[in-house]
């Protein structure tokens, strides 16, 4: 229950832009994103000599699913088996 806990609430994770999976379900997600962009261009204006390049990029995720290539490993493998998609 605590590493569940820890997963989904006190963790950020990289794929979903360093939000935890419980903000971006709460949609929480967009305002933090906008919010750390703000900051980012603030810091490249006011020392434009630190950046080298443009800064990270904030803009929301869209879909996320977890093993998203396993329908096509299973049409590789099984051809003939029917799969459909289960709603969570």
């Amino acid at each position: 229950a605590g590493f569940v806990q820890w997963y989904n609430v006190d963790h950020r994770h990289s794929g979903i832009r360093y939000v935890s999976p419980a903000q971006r379900h709460a949609g929480e997600d967009q305002a933090i994103l906008a919010a750390r962009h703000a900051l980012y261009t603030e810091a490249r204006e006011l020392n434009p000599a630190r950046w080298s390049g443009n800064t990270r990029n904030w803009s929301p995720i869209g879909a996320v699913t977890l093993n998203p290539e396993r329908e096509s490993v299973i049409k590789t493998h099984l051809p003939d088996v029917n799969t459909q998609q289960l709603a969570a």
